[in-house]
């Protein structure tokens, strides 16, 4: 089989794939390097999230309340699983699972932290908290804090350790992995590249943001950028005032997003959204850095934990994450055609990928488990707009969620334009 696409998706597809069936030829084709996109630049959040709610899933053609809670459970345990497929492997990507905790720090945030929380217990495993500011405190010590939501079950992880370490077990394994191979066209049986056509009774595209390159696939998803800056290591003093002992990852209520952790050398990586959806859904080096993007996260960052204000930030990137129109992840294989694919994570795809790789590793070998019954399985995301309505509609999203928090800081209450959005980000 043919696999299009070195990042998580490809190689978790390829690594559950090889161990369940070792006389299976498989064959990943990767146009740059592994993890060269999304998967060896994120944020390194091996999180439960999946970028819909409970409710939205439940709603699914084919799906309920019991099968939304499935997903989220089975999300919960991918954590773990990735936990302990990267110890069996030795694959050191510094693993370390101290949860994540998203920070309240005005009265519309914190509402909101409480209102998630409610819906948490309403809909199956209550595992999300609210943390009074005194209980906050023993986790991170941040500036304006109100309260807090907690939850266990994330990990923080080294994103390129983890992709280019599946990589080598994967090879070990007897995959081969191609990089360098543009993928031209995906057609059922083929797989059309730079150097020829690969033929496979199953060809399954794991090409994330990088979607839009591929013939017939350009409306399917939306490469929207993110960015993330690193700090150099802080000192003992630094984090004495910090705090973020336990790695736990770090984000706060706002509708905008942000994404920070603690690394295992020592230094704050953090990233958010800001950067500009490109007409045409481009994808070029080029968008991967934006200075006043950069400038931005350094500034909100520092507002965050007093005393950064000297502290030299030393590392900045960015790159595309893949949108579906309706802001669900999906999984499937087309057994007509023998085209498998996964994707669509909105930024959640470090431990939703690995998920995709055991239920397509179920999906291509006919295997009836729980995880082919789980509600994203075989959903279809519509396409998106054509240009210009894309751009128009994908740039006004983006500066709304920044208006909404402008709006917040000074009315206090929730945003009138964040609740007009809600519907079309998967809440």
């Amino acid at each position: 089989m043919a696999i299009v696409g070195a990042g998580y998706t490809g190689l978790w597809t390829a690594y559950y794939l090889a161990k369940a069936d070792p006389t299976l030829r498989i064959v990943v084709l990767e146009a740059e390097t592994a993890g060269f996109g999304a998967s060896g630049r994120n944020g390194g959040w091996c999180s439960a999230l999946f970028p819909v709610s409970s409710k939205r899933l439940a709603a699914l053609p084919g799906s309920n309340r019991e099968s939304a809670i499935a997903m989220h459970r089975a999300m919960q345990a991918t954590v773990n699983e990735i936990g302990l497929v990267t110890a069996a492997e030795g694959i050191d990507c510094d693993y370390h699972k101290g949860g994540t905790i998203v920070l309240a720090r005005t009265p519309a945030q914190l509402a909101r932290a409480r209102a998630e929380v409610a819906e948490a217990r309403e809909w199956g495993p209550g595992d999300l908290r609210f943390l009074e500011p005194d209980e906050v405190a023993q986790h991170v010590r941040a500036n304006h804090v109100l309260g807090a939501t907690f939850t266990p079950h994330c990990a923080a992880i080294h994103p390129g350790r983890l992709v280019r370490g599946l990589a080598e077990v994967v090879e070990r394994l007897g995959v081969v992995v191609h990089e360098r191979t543009t993928v031209t066209a995906i057609e059922p049986g083929r797989a059309t590249t730079s150097y020829g056509v690969v033929r496979a009774e199953v060809v399954v595209r794991a090409t994330e943001g990088f979607t839009a390159r591929l013939p017939g696939y350009r409306r399917t998803i939306a490469p929207v950028y993110s960015l993330m800056v690193a700090t150099e290591p802080l000192d003992v003093a630094d984090w004495a005032r910090i705090g973020l002992a336990g790695r736990p990852t770090f984000s706060d209520h706002r509708h905008l997003i942000i994404y920070g952790q603690r690394t295992a050398d020592g230094r704050i990586a953090f990233g958010g959204r800001g950067a500009p959806y490109h007409f045409g859904s481009r994808i070029t080096p080029s968008f991967d850095a934006r200075p006043r993007v950069f400038a931005a996260l350094r500034r909100t960052l520092r507002d965050l934990f007093g005393g950064l204000e000297e502290v030299r930030f030393t590392h900045a990137w960015g790159g595309p994450l893949g949108v579906p129109r309706d802001w669900c992840a999906s999984v499937g294989l087309d057994r007509g055609t023998g085209l498998g694919w996964a994707g669509g994570y909105v930024g959640d795809g470090v431990s939703t990928a690995n998920l995709a790789g055991r239920t397509l590793t179920d999906l291509v070998l006919g295997r009836h488990s729980e995880l082919v019954r789980l509600p994203w399985v075989g959903h279809r995301s519509p396409v998106w707009e054509p240009e210009p309505l894309r751009w128009l509609g994908i740039n006004a999203g983006l500066r709304t969620m920044t208006a909404a928090d402008a709006e917040e800081r000074v009315t206090g209450r929730n945003s009138r334009l964040a609740r007009l959005m809600s519907p079309l980000l998967g809440h």
